[in-house]
């Protein structure tokens, strides 16, 4: 005998649209109204600028139609993970922050505004090109974990109304 019961699953969907729950890429959902409407406006000149704005244009289109503006502030810092009893560092995370904010350009209201911050690591243990080129992929790899965030974020909590 099974637990779950095909009368719960048929309810499942009315049950959640009972709550006021919408799919957020469905018809009308955030998703949809957010899309190829968001222009991010660039954080700086550094790597990490680049990398954000690259991930969250690949997340949320790039727009022609200004109707939102994402402003974002990225910040890192790099930290020493694991030192060996000589006093070697083999291992470092690269610590970022983002702020964002999510303006209605129609009439200047904040629709949403936060920070998120993660970390990424890489090693140490092999040459200067070795080190070099992983903390260029944790880098790259931060940034995207940065702007799936901040994405996460606008699409559950922006009231698009």
């Amino acid at each position: 005998m099974s637990l779950l019961d095909r009368r719960t699953l048929l309810m499942l969907p009315l049950a959640l649209a009972a709550c006021g729950f919408t799919p957020v890429h469905a018809p009308g959902g955030n998703g949809a109204r957010l899309y190829d409407r968001v222009a991010i406006t660039s954080p700086g000149a550094s790597a990490e600028s680049y990398l954000i704005v690259r991930n969250l244009e690949e997340r949320l289109g790039r727009t022609q139609v200004n109707a939102y503006t994402l402003d974002v502030s990225v910040t890192t810092d790099t930290q020493q993970q694991a030192i060996t009893a000589a006093n070697v560092t083999t291992r470092f995370s690269l610590v970022g922050t983002a702020k964002f904010v999510l303006t209605d350009t129609s009439d200047g209201r904040i629709v949403v505004s936060g920070d998120v911050q993660n970390f990424t690591g890489y090693s140490n243990t092999g040459s200067t090109v070795d080190t070099l080129a992983g903390e260029k992929d944790a880098r790259e790899r931060l940034m995207s974990i940065l702007a799936d965030q901040i994405v996460s974020q606008i699409l559950a909590t922006a009231d698009l109304g």
